[in-house]
């Protein structure tokens, strides 16, 4: 089998078509400006936070800047990390502590990433990336030139590129651990990173979206962007982060600010030689209670602050005492509820879901029962759900069937439930969720005889409210996770579902398309209710019958208000879907999760709380969330609004307050803090920006309109937001620019691709779209944490046939080398070329059709030397002992660890023959598509939009309703304790 060379499978065509800026090249060379750089620009970052010795970077003294809380190492945590040198946690000097001479305030001035230039380190105020616009806005007469459309006037290799804003700070983090006190910027939410916790929480966690925050509301008007906090609570550890720790204050309970309720953090403020604890966000004085007592040193800290995790790190759990309890706390119960239909059967989905559940409990190691297992080898061997957690069965078509798989059976027995009006638990919880390890033989036998016992019997419909109702009064007293499966629309019986979009219109942007939206059967509505009382929470599995209606609109509304998710195959295929189908149900069933849980977020005096957007329910304004599931998966944002001032001398700080329980029974709160400076010129915060907390806040306020607004306004909405940024940024920051150039800031210059990601994405784009798959799309924006929200708002492609022969292996230090990623657009793609197509969502291998034979075999195996020969239901690819194989295999499992809750499965997109080849032009936002513009276009319009803003010209397409909102809410008071 031929192995390609370094240079690749055409090296010729490569070496002409590439351009400087698409070479896998150093920092310094985008967007043309050239500079000097030393090794990382440790040297520079180095003298900044004034740990080489220098004279330390001129700061503004803050008073009580940080709350005592030092910056020096606890010495159990002088080696965290396997392989890393204690001295990276302060960027290359180990040990100092910043007692004394408080380098921490200058860390916080850090102007830019530490994988930018050294030019951009150097600069004291941030340097926008400036892009030509040809004399869009403010140019002389005549100077335009000729033939001038966007394209002739905007060179589109030199606007800013994703992939390589990107694949520079993943090459950074391979070696660099990150701080979180000392870098005032979190990587990029798509870069693998290992944080080190110095009181503020890891951005895997929590993310502002600006980290310097304007003391007044005009300040903050000014810049034009969003106050918030994305939130994930539950995200998932990389290897070799320190463990969160879980902390037990006995039946007392976590010490709590009386006034706020806020749980103790490191920077409540220790007094009185210890006997009181000031709160850092009320300010409130509270006497600390005398079992938790220590003395204070003369400096103010606590004497056993090192060995307090609570004072040391920003985010902790702690096991709570019953007064925290809705019910007795248990071992999640998951509820498998199965459609057994006849279109269920006949498209191979019920057969896929049995199978898909079966690797989930058990992983690999299936096998066929039979009766000569009487030694219980099988049932001895150890199953893959958490620990402590149960299982249980029930299938449904136009009666609900239960399911005793317990020991104490020989076989499993079903129980039928045909009253579907009133339906309810045909057997006891104590025989119907089981241990899957003690009871894998029934189970097994059960999970193969279920499609073959409803193969004869084809009830076209089933009932899936009253099914819903039944599983819920199996975990009414326990609470759990329901996983239902279903093929066709339920329109049988109590709680039928009627189709409401057949397609007629000719656009999605009128008020019409709204209601298709929205949840239509009250019945629904009035089951969600009743499943987040119970701490109950649905994920649904839907395969739509011939790519047909489903109403995802008022289905899936029960798995969003409940926390749950909703897995969705528009276009399912047995069995191409299968292994998809497969790894989704074993993510949904292996996951960090928990149930019956509450969440509040609360914030330094001056903000106050102004809108939750994510998969919850709030009952009213003000209340805590209630999730009866949230998963490592599950994001949210925050935005907060100003009531007051706040105090330039201090920081502000944030704190959420997640209480949930476990998998394995118990009741925890894990506690989220963030810290971040304040600032009374606007100017200095706009040099702090995260980019990916922006786009989520922006991403999940805009979904959460989609039903009450139409999309147009949306939209327009976006664009509008959008320019007040760009604008804000170039009054406070860069009015020295000439005005023929769009400046976009340092921090946020791949803001504008990914807006128009965001409006090209299903959720928003104009035209026809099925309500369905526009839905299903939206929710899983307003759910999504940031890193899997920016693959989907910009997707990774990667040449395969360009791999050198190095990448997709480890390197010298272990770390996975990963080929440079492409720009999304058609021009960048080279004739013969092979690419990976990864959006978080779905894989696509978009082969060109002259795509060489060679590169075929070695991917696909001996005779598969053209694309006709390929199998058009292939899911993964084969594993053979050709280099080019096991590269391409290596990078797969790379990505799928970086994904959120969807499956990593390949779906082929032959040039000229797949259908999903419209998905692959559809990802390529870079491009013009039928109904929206390119990134050039969009550039131009932003720029003429700024340029209208600028010049007092500019009239909004839609109000601002967001001051309304601020205005009402902000005579409503309280604060709800998490109870």
């Amino acid at each position: 089998m031929s192995v390609p060379q370094s240079d690749g499978y055409f090296p010729l065509m490569q070496q002409a078509r590439r351009t400087p800026t698409t070479q896998p090249g150093t920092p310094q060379t985008m967007y043309g400006q050239p500079g000097q750089q030393d090794a990382g620009g440790v040297a520079q970052q180095m003298g900044q936070l004034s740990l080489d010795g220098s004279a330390p970077m001129p700061t503004r003294k803050k008073k009580d800047r940080h709350a005592y809380h030092q910056l020096e190492q606890p010495a159990s945590a002088q080696q965290p990390y396997e392989g890393v040198p204690s001295g990276q946690f302060l960027n290359g000097q180990a040990g100092q502590s910043s007692r004394g001479s408080s380098p921490a305030p200058q860390a916080w001035q850090q102007p830019s990433q530490p994988w930018h230039t050294q030019h951009m380190q150097q600069a004291q105020q941030p340097r926008g990336t400036p892009i030509s616009m040809g004399g869009q806005m403010g140019q002389q007469p005549g100077s335009m030139s000729a033939g001038g459309g966007a394209q002739a006037r905007v060179n589109p290799d030199q606007i800013p590129s994703v992939p390589l804003s990107r694949d520079s700070s993943a090459e950074h983090y391979k070696t660099q651990i990150y701080p979180t006190m000392e870098q005032h910027l979190p990587p990029p939410a798509t870069t693998p990173f290992v944080p080190y916790d110095q009181g503020s929480a890891s951005p895997k966690y929590a993310r502002l979206t600006l980290n310097c925050i304007p003391h007044a509301h005009d300040q903050m008007v000014s810049t034009g962007l969003p106050l918030g906090l994305v939130l994930q609570p539950l995200a998932k550890q990389a290897d070799g982060e320190q463990a969160i720790p879980v902390l037990d204050f006995g039946e007392i309970g976590p010490p709590r600010c009386r006034r706020c309720r806020a749980y103790i953090n490191p920077f409540m403020v220790f007094s009185n030689g210890g006997n009181r604890m000031t709160c850092n966000l009320c300010a409130h004085p509270n006497d600390v209670p005398p079992e938790y007592f220590a003395p204070t040193d003369p400096s103010g800290v606590r004497v056993d602050r090192a060995t307090r995790p609570e004072l040391l790190l920003g985010t902790c759990e702690f096991l709570v005492p019953k007064e925290y309890w809705s019910k007795e706390p248990v071992p999640m119960r998951y509820l498998f509820l199965l459609d057994v239909s006849a279109e269920a059967y006949g498209r191979g989905f019920l057969q896929g879901v049995c199978d898909g559940i079966l690797a989930a409990i058990y992983g690999d190691e299936v096998e066929t029962t039979s009766g000569d297992d009487a030694d219980g080898e099988i049932a001895a061997k150890l199953s893959k759900v958490p620990a402590g957690a149960k299982v249980g069965f029930m299938t449904f078509d136009r009666e609900i069937h239960f399911y005793d798989v317990s020991a104490g059976v020989t076989a499993p027995q079903e129980l039928v439930v045909s009253d579907l009006d009133d339906p309810f638990a045909a057997i006891s919880a104590e025989r119907l969720f089981v241990d899957a390890s003690e009871c894998r033989r029934n189970i097994t036998t059960l999970l193969k005889r279920i499609p073959a016992m409803f193969a004869n019997i084809g009830y076209p419909a089933p009932v899936l409210l009253p099914s819903l109702n039944a599983a819920l009064s199996a975990l009414e007293l326990t609470g759990g996770k329901i996983i239902c499966s279903l093929a066709t629309l339920p329109t049988f019986g109590p709680g039928q579902l009627h189709p409401r979009d057949k397609g007629q219109g000719q656009t999605d942007d009128g008020d019409q398309s709204k209601e298709f939206m929205k949840a239509e059967h009250p019945g629904y509505k009035k089951c969600q209710a009743d499943l987040v009382k119970a701490g109950v929470a649905v994920d649904f599995f839907l395969a739509a019958p011939m790519g047909g209606y489903l109403d995802l609109a008022t289905i899936g509304f029960v798995a969003e208000k409940t926390g749950g998710e909703t897995y969705y195959y528009p276009n399912w295929s047995y069995p191409r879907d299968c292994l998809r189908l497969e790894k989704e149900l074993t993510h949904t069933l292996r996951r960090d999760q928990g149930y019956a849980a509450l969440m509040k977020v609360r914030c330094s005096n001056g903000l106050q709380v102004a809108h939750y957007s994510g998969s919850f329910t709030q009952h009213t304004f003000g209340a805590d969330l209630e999730l009866a599931s949230i998963t490592q998966d599950s994001g949210m944002s925050v935005t907060f609004a100003y009531d007051g001032k706040l105090d330039p001398k201090l920081d502000a700080h944030f704190q959420a307050a997640l209480l949930y329980t476990t998998t394995s029974g118990e009741r925890r709160v894990r506690c989220i803090n963030v810290v971040a400076s304040v600032t009374d010129n606007a100017r200095e915060s706009m040099r702090f920006v995260d980019q990916d907390a922006v786009i989520s806040v922006m991403a999940k306020e805009s979904a959460a309109k989609i039903g009450e607004r139409n999309l147009k306004d949306i939209r327009q909405a976006l664009q509008d937001k959008s320019i007040d940024i760009l604008a804000g940024y170039r009054k406070n920051v860069s009015d020295s620019h000439p005005s023929g150039q769009l400046v976009l800031p340092e921090n946020l210059k791949d803001f504008a691709m990914y807006m128009l990601g965001l409006v090209k994405s299903r959720a928003l784009k104009a035209g026809r779209e099925p309500s369905d798959r526009r839905i299903q799309e939206v929710r899983m924006i307003k759910s999504m944490g940031p890193g899997e929200l920016s693959l989907y708002l910009y997707p990774r492609i990667i040449a395969v046939h360009g791999l050198d022969p190095t990448e997709g292996f480890a390197d010298d230090n272990g770390h996975l080398k990963m080929p440079h990623a492409v720009r999304a657009s058609f021009s960048q793609m080279e004739e013969g070329g092979a690419y990976l197509v990864d959006n978080g969502q779905i894989l696509l291998l978009w082969l060109h059709q002259q795509v060489s034979p060679n590169l075929l075999e070695d991917l696909f195996g001996e005779g598969m030397d053209a694309l006709q020969a390929l199998d058009p239901n292939l899911s993964a690819l084969p594993v053979l002992e050709t280099h080019l194989n096991a590269q391409v295999r290596n990078l797969l499992l790379h990505l799928e660890e970086q994904r959120g809750s969807k499956g990593l499965a390949i779906q082929l997109a032959r040039q000229g023959l797949d259908g999903a080849e419209f998905e692959f032009a559809r990802l390529l936002y870079e491009d013009r598509g039928s109904d929206a513009s390119s990134y050039v276009d969009w550039l131009v319009t932003l720029h003429r939009g700024v340029g209208s803003e600028l010049s007092g010209q500019r009239a909004k397409a839609s109000e601002d309703v967001s001051q309304t909102i601020t205005n009402t809410i902000s005579s409503i008071t309280g604060s709800i304790g998490l109870h």
